[in-house]
């Protein structure tokens, strides 16, 4: 592996970046730990990588604000934050364990790059930890949201006509969270 470091220009930032040639055919860009990684392949000419990087630039910028920004709310997110966030979630799937008739195997709070929530077909729910900095409504709509699921593993029209039979105002805080 040959490695070179190279800089980005975007916008008013210079964003260093490591190239690594490898055995590979096709180029890809990494961003992980506020450090950018170009893998590109060993003979690939350093002008089209570079051309490459600068039109990935925006997204290149984006990604370390994401990341950057997902590190704060982590850091902001203590032991105890945690641990109430697990009592709360614990008391909303009491509650539609009884009104859905539903139960699942297994409630995780974990943190989550990708969801709210989810629910596994093996009837796992697992929580985003991350919700500990948000209101009660917010987290008992992930709570009976994951509920659902284990009654249609879908989100199909009788999955919402569940929800809202339990929730009618859901939709407040679906968008909330999309924010």
């Amino acid at each position: 592996m040959i490695n070179k470091k190279e800089t980005l220009k975007y916008k008013s930032e210079t964003i260093p970046y490591e190239i690594i040639r490898s055995k590979i055919k096709n180029l890809y860009i990494y961003v992980k730990e506020g450090k950018i990684t170009v893998k590109a392949p060993i003979k690939m000419n350093d002008k089209l990588i570079q051309e490459f990087v600068n039109k990935k630039a925006k997204w290149i910028y984006d990604s370390l604000k994401k990341e950057k920004e997902h590190n704060k709310i982590e850091k902001e997110i203590g032991l105890e934050d945690v641990q109430r966030l697990g009592v709360i979630v614990e008391n909303y799937i009491e509650k539609y364990t009884k009104l859905l008739k539903q139960t699942p195997n297994k409630v995780r709070i974990r943190d989550i790059k990708y969801a709210w929530g989810s629910c596994s077909s093996n009837r796992n729910i697992t929580i985003n930890q991350k919700l500990a900095n948000k209101k009660k409504e917010i987290i008992e709509y992930v709570v009976l949201h994951e509920m659902c699921h284990l009654k249609y593993m879908n989100h199909s029209k009788d999955f919402w006509n569940l929800l809202e039979s339990h929730m009618p105002e859901y939709k407040k805080y679906r968008k909330i969270l999309k924010e």
